[in-house]
């Protein structure tokens, strides 16, 4: 072996090694994502493959599907009047519910933040109902609380929001708004970034405490306050407990709490129409991403992000 010939032999050994740990690590990161690839592939992909077909069928669970071509979706915007009692419905409590939840978690989050005892426990406190919300059990209780002899009735009387069509779908919005603990969390983690050099200096200036909110705190915060309507524009679309529990599965009264999604289990599960059921769950994922895209769109004029001079 000449002199040559070993750093020719080493630079080969050395170069061989980084490529062949190269590829142990990519094969580790595939075993590792492995769960997560098979669980979207086997619980989200193939069955939003599945659901696409049957919306173009008859299919009534029981026997083979019966392919009806666009049938479903004529039918559910030229001769279903509930289908669209669902889609105002659902349209009103997301107007009503999101704009009443954002509001009540930025004022409890500023509360929160200007505390300096016990703000863990109200922290926590406030959060809990994000937690218990979402059951069936509470939304049970808030139809004990909202009916006929119920608390509120005996406070206001006003007799049961529940039974009556102006104020049933109010009640729902309302069992939302209570559950205001996620996005005050993270309107709270957004409000400790802002840099308290900025509401010094507006002191210094003689501006007002609504002054220093409009313009330092809202612009500083709305990467925040976007990440929070899209979240929950995202998750009032898709509500389901609360209008199941409160008109007991049939959206009443008068169809005022026919939520979309109540009305798509109706159809599904109970007239066991499941194509017509799957043709609305396509219908409503096309228009939470119509909505996101547009809230994404508008949010150049009203976003200010920090790290762009432009905006």
């Amino acid at each position: 072996m000449t002199t040559t010939d070993v750093p020719t032999t080493a630079v080969a050994r050395t170069s061989a090694v980084p490529g062949r740990s190269g590829r142990e690590r990519e094969g580790a990161a595939w075993v590792f994502l492995s769960p997560w690839v098979l669980g979207a592939v086997g619980l989200t992909l193939l069955p939003m493959a599945v659901s696409l077909c049957l919306s173009f069928t008859d299919y009534d669970l029981f026997d083979s599907p019966h392919w009806v071509g666009l049938r479903n979706y004529t039918q559910m915007f030229t001769q279903d009047p509930r289908y669209w009692r669902s889609v105002t419905a659902t349209l009103t409590y997301v107007a009503i519910a999101v704009p009443l939840q954002l509001a009540l978690a930025l004022a409890v989050a500023l509360a929160l933040k200007s505390m300096h005892r016990a703000k863990g426990f109200y922290r926590s406190a406030f959060y809990a109902p994000s937690l218990l919300g979402a059951s069936m059990s509470v939304a049970l209780v808030w139809r004990a609380v909202f009916n006929d002899g119920g608390p509120v009735d005996r406070l206001l009387g006003t007799g049961g929001w529940v039974d009556r069509p102006g104020w049933a779908l109010l009640a729902v919005a309302l069992l939302t708004v209570w559950q205001f603990g996620a996005p005050m969390v993270i309107f709270l983690a957004g409000l400790q970034q802002i840099p308290g050099e900025l509401y010094e200096a507006a002191e210094v200036d003689g501006a007002s405490r609504w002054r220093q909110f409009r313009s330092i705190t809202v612009p500083m915060l709305s990467p925040v306050i976007f990440f929070n309507l899209v979240l929950q524009t995202i998750q009032a679309f898709q509500v389901f407990t609360p209008a199941f529990a409160v008109s007991a599965g049939k959206g009443g009264p008068a169809d005022s709490t026919l939520f979309y999604t109540l009305y798509l289990y109706d159809r599904g599960f109970v007239a066991s129409h499941m194509g017509y059921a799957s043709a609305m769950a396509w219908v409503l994922l096309l228009v939470i991403g119509a909505v996101t895209a547009v809230l994404f769109r508008t949010s150049r004029s009203w976003v200010f992000y920090a790290s762009e001079g432009d905006r």
